[in-house]
């Protein structure tokens, strides 16, 4: 005979992650984009979890011109909403900026990496580079699951039951497209897959800190 019982299950230890589209798009990155190269000529890459490509210093804040100030608003916003004291209530927090640009090319890639020294991390995407018209291009954002790869690897043909159950020991992909701001912690080890086309994956990366009292 089967015993019924009652199962009360919730997923424990959720990672948050957000995703927004930024308004203005175009026009900020089209002036995004011309600053970006035209130092990219001047600057030469900083080497980080860039394979291949060109990693700006990380004075962007400084050299950007105004519009990089739209995407950090944009990007406290988002972190002050996602941000709670220990007991769910705002906290409060002042958020101190650090900010780079990357542009990938055909091969080029960043390697698995997380950021420490931060609360947040995220990216804004200046130019996808065709990815969105042609998924084959690649370039895509990867985040890896932090459960770690144990359980996928002794029996990787079962899953956890349940919301983002499926996803155990493997990666969720965000497809880069213009305009697409994204919030992550910045523990979590996320890359940028292979791009493949023949023109320029242009980003803007960003670490929100805690600014001092």
């Amino acid at each position: 005979m089967t015993t019924q019982i009652n199962i009360a299950m919730r997923g424990l230890f959720p990672t948050p992650v957000a995703a927004a589209e930024l308004p203005d798009a175009a026009a900020r990155n089209a002036e995004l984009k011309k600053i970006i190269l035209d130092y990219r000529e001047k600057s030469p890459s900083v080497q980080a979890s860039n394979d291949g490509g060109w990693h700006s210093d990380r004075n962007l804040l400084s050299w950007g011109g105004p519009r990089i100030g739209e995407i950090i608003d944009a990007a406290t916003m988002m972190a002050d909403r996602m941000t709670v004291d220990r007991n769910g209530r705002p906290a409060g927090q002042r958020w101190k900026p650090i900010a780079w640009a990357n542009v990938n090319e055909a091969g080029n890639a960043n390697i698995c990496h997380y950021h420490p020294g931060a609360f947040w991390s995220g990216t804004y995407y200046i130019d996808d580079g065709g990815a969105v018209g042609d998924p084959s291009l690649g370039g895509e954002f990867e985040l890896l699951d932090p459960r770690g790869a144990g359980p996928s690897m002794y029996a990787p043909h079962l899953a956890f039951a349940g919301e983002g159950g499926r996803a155990l020991g493997a990666t969720e992909s965000i497809r880069p497209k213009p305009g697409l701001i994204i919030l992550f912690p910045s523990w979590m080890f996320h890359q940028v897959r292979p791009y493949r086309g023949q023109a320029e994956r242009i980003s803007i990366a960003f670490n929100l800190t805690l600014a001092a009292d």
